[in-house]
């Protein structure tokens, strides 16, 4: 039996990733008609078209998608291995990370990570690009270093890793009617509310919890996020709903309380390609962003809500 060219498997790897001939061969640096007779060999090997006209275009077959998710990760796995290994020199390191979060990390956890890696590379700067967007190509395109947030839909090639576990809280003015006293279901919602979110969403997971109990919160301002949220609540009689870790600097000075609802806890992961995963500078990267997050702000403590019966 003969033995497959693993060389294709490279091939095989950039015109799935470019979905045209064209594209692919400027990549890897051939003629059209060289990439051409590479994807017949291709075809010939798998027993499938793989890409097929579609109009001006091509598209990748059912078995070509299913090959998409595999060979992108067995190429990247070679190339570790076939990469030297070299000692990093962090004193001598000269590089910008891109991490891309929202601007609740960002200040919250931010200036203790600049200053963790400051400390051990004096030459690496940090760029925090926004959130405004998840999609997995910034990762595969080494447009960002790591991606920092609520994980969703991330594709089988992306490495995560949860860095922490958050909870919402209620954080009101200090003098503000719930600072003082026991804060029941009735008495937050009674009060006059800001919600936070990207979409512009009035309602969410407080408000399910809240109709469970028969009652309904007023909700009298949007925001975008939660900076915005504690701020307008810090001179006002408003009541902002904030996720505890990421705004413990932020609700200094206020007067902070648990949620007298059940509500879940959200997961804070980082993600990058699997590419990075033998970079010497990008696993300590990943160290000082893993335990800047372990670590806890001992000033601020909000104790845990009553377990409903």
């Amino acid at each position: 039996m003969t033995s497959p060219d693993l060389n294709l498997l490279f091939a095989l790897d950039v015109l799935l990733t470019e979905g045209s001939v064209a594209r692919a061969a400027s990549r890897l640096r051939l003629s059209p008609s060289a990439m051409s007779r590479t994807l017949a060999r291709l075809r010939e090997a798998t027993g499938d078209p793989l890409l097929v006209r579609a109009g001006r275009g091509l598209v990748a077959t059912p078995r070509a998608e299913e090959l998409r998710r595999q060979v992108g990760r067995v190429v990247q796995d070679a190339e570790a291995l076939l990469r030297p290994a070299t000692l990093l020199d962090l004193r001598s390191l000269d590089r910008v990370f891109t991490l891309r979060t929202n601007e609740s990390f960002v200040e919250e956890f931010a200036p203790r990570l600049v200053a963790r890696i400051q400390a051990d590379a004096p030459g690496v700067r940090l760029r925090f690009a926004p959130k405004s967007d998840k999609d997995v190509m910034s990762l595969r395109d080494a447009a960002i270093d790591l991606d920092i947030g609520v994980a969703g839909e991330t594709g089988p090639e992306v490495r995560i890793q949860a860095l922490l576990r958050d909870r919402f809280i209620g954080a009101v003015r200090t003098g503000h009617p719930l600072s003082g006293g026991a804060v029941t279901p009735e008495r937050y919602a009674a009060g006059r509310h800001i919600s936070v979110s990207r979409r512009g969403r009035e309602k969410g997971p407080i408000d399910e919890a809240l109709s469970g109990l028969g009652l309904q919160r007023t909700v009298v301002c949007m925001v975008s996020g939660f900076s915005a949220a504690l701020a307008m609540a810090r001179t006002s009689d408003l009541i902002a709903s904030v996720p505890e870790r990421h705004t413990e600097g932020a609700r200094a000075g206020m007067h902070s309380f648990p949620l007298p609802v059940v509500t879940a806890e959200v997961t804070i992961s980082m993600l990058w390609h699997p590419r990075l995963d033998a970079d010497p500078a990008q696993c300590w990267l990943r160290d000082c962003v893993r335990e800047v997050c372990a670590a806890r702000r001992p000033e601020i403590n909000v104790p845990s809500p009553p377990r409903a019966p």
